[in-house]
């Protein structure tokens, strides 16, 4: 294993590090924005462009493409991208994944087919997945104290979770509201106008960000010559192989648990019994407060994820502190309140929200550890985008198809049941790949 080098300790941040914070942040809350837009959109959608029935074998074939695809796409390109930060520099490839994902959800509000919609949420899954990889190696070179890093690192992510709060409230307001704005294509439809609205965040983004430094330990060792040459293969030699295969199983797990089960929530509450005889601008307005709720238990799980991080030692133990619980939580709110009553479910959503999400913030705090400074972008990459986008979102795609295949009284209770069994299974399969996962050392990033 390389060594490790040791650091100076910290002082406080200055102005510039605040602005890179800043910044980080946004764009953290950016990425969860436009992701997370689909499970309020999907629906609407496939209504209005597609035409299709809920719950009809083929409006769940949809969802699962919607989900699914992008991203594949994202997980492939997104590979390429961790490798090319490491090639390039952090800070380039940043810049231009908010170019992609920016001018991708713009365009999506505009799509005139279901084919169009999934190209569009493709390019902007391929930038989210991009821009993920290179803002974790980014922040974490930048602020190499253990305290500073684990802090700034955990509470910029946990600003994520603002993302789906933006997203949910932006959906809310095209709902009720969408009817005074200009008409697209034709019409006024708020899942147009909810895309489209993603690009907003962007502009600031990608004013500021050229202007912002390089990660110095990256910088300095491309300057000297001495910056190895990433390589896919050194993942899997001795050295690396045991933290690859079981962060990627472990990363596939936690998406899983966010796509295959709680995404699914804006499909479940318009047959909910006080929900289904609602007009459907109304089982919107209910859709959009539940997703709100499932939101916010998000940012709050973040937010505890910081908190903790810096006080738990161990990232098994740390770790745990989500799982554990969340293996029978989250089941059980598909069980019970997501078929029997709106408002049980809006607490049960947050718990649910608030164990799953977290989970994501740990995976950005513990990567960048266990990588030296040229691979730390490739490995990242390899977890977040083989493990997480292709095989743990693939989660969607087996509980839409399940809910084809499960008892129920209707398609909302048989969707239910499917999230509740794929939920417990993947949070069973990552509880127990925890005890092969790799503790890095806590003081000091891994260096060549």
């Amino acid at each position: 294993m390389p060594d490790a080098v040791l650091v100076p300790r910290p002082t406080r941040l200055t102005a510039v590090q605040w602005v890179i914070c800043a910044v980080a942040a946004l764009g953290f809350a950016f990425d969860t924005y436009v992701l997370l837009v689909l499970p309020l959109i999907v629906r609407p959608a496939l209504l209005e462009i597609g035409k299709l029935r809920p719950g009809s074998p083929e409006f769940n074939d949809w969802v699962g493409w919607l989900f699914y695809v992008p991203a594949v796409a994202g997980g492939v390109f997104g590979l390429l991208g961790g490798y090319l930060t490491d090639r390039l520099g952090r800070r380039r490839v940043l810049v231009w994944s908010i170019l992609i994902y920016a001018f991708s959800t713009l365009g999506a509000g505009y799509a005139t087919s279901l084919p169009m919609l999934l190209v569009l949420r493709c390019t902007t899954f391929i930038g989210v997945c991009v821009e993920f990889v290179a803002a974790v190696a980014w922040l974490a070179e930048l602020f190499p104290d253990r305290d500073q890093r684990e802090r700034v690192l955990g509470y910029t992510q946990a600003l994520s979770s603002v993302g789906g709060v933006m997203v949910t409230a932006a959906y809310y307001l095209a709902v009720t509201y969408g009817k005074f704005l200009p008409t697209v294509q034709g019409g006024h439809e708020a899942w147009r106008y909810t895309l489209m609205s993603g690009v907003i965040p962007a502009i600031p983004l990608m004013i500021i960000r050229p202007f912002l430094p390089e990660s110095p330990a990256w910088r300095q060792k491309k300057a000297a010559g001495t910056l190895k040459r990433p390589s896919f293969a050194e993942l899997f030699q001795p050295a690396f192989r045991q933290t690859t295969w079981i962060t990627t199983l472990m990363f596939a797990c936690s998406f899983g648990a966010a796509f295959g089960a709680i995404q699914h929530i804006p499909r479940i509450v318009p047959g909910l019994p006080q929900v289904v005889h609602l007009t459907r601008q109304a089982q919107e307005q209910a859709v959009s407060t539940v997703q709100f709720y499932q939101e916010m238990g998000g940012l709050v799980g973040r937010f505890i994820l910081a908190f903790l991080a810096v006080r738990i030692m161990s990232r098994r133990r740390l770790l745990r502190v989500f799982q554990i619980p969340g293996l029978f939580i989250v089941p059980l709110v598909f069980l019970f309140p997501a078929l029997h009553d709106l408002e049980t479910l809006k607490w049960g959503i947050f718990l649910a929200g608030l164990l799953t999400v977290a989970q994501f913030s740990f995976w950005g705090n513990y990567l960048p550890l266990v990588y030296p400074t040229h691979l730390r972008g490739t490995g990242e990459s390899f977890s977040a985008n083989i493990g997480g986008r292709m095989i743990g979102t693939f989660a969607a795609y087996v509980t839409a198809h399940l809910a084809n295949t499960m008892p129920g009284a209707g398609p909302t209770v048989k969707l239910a049941y499917a999230a509740a069994a794929v939920a417990f299974l993947v949070y069973a399969v990552g509880f127990t790949a925890s005890f092969w996962l790799p503790e890095p050392r806590q003081d000091r990033l891994m260096d060549d």
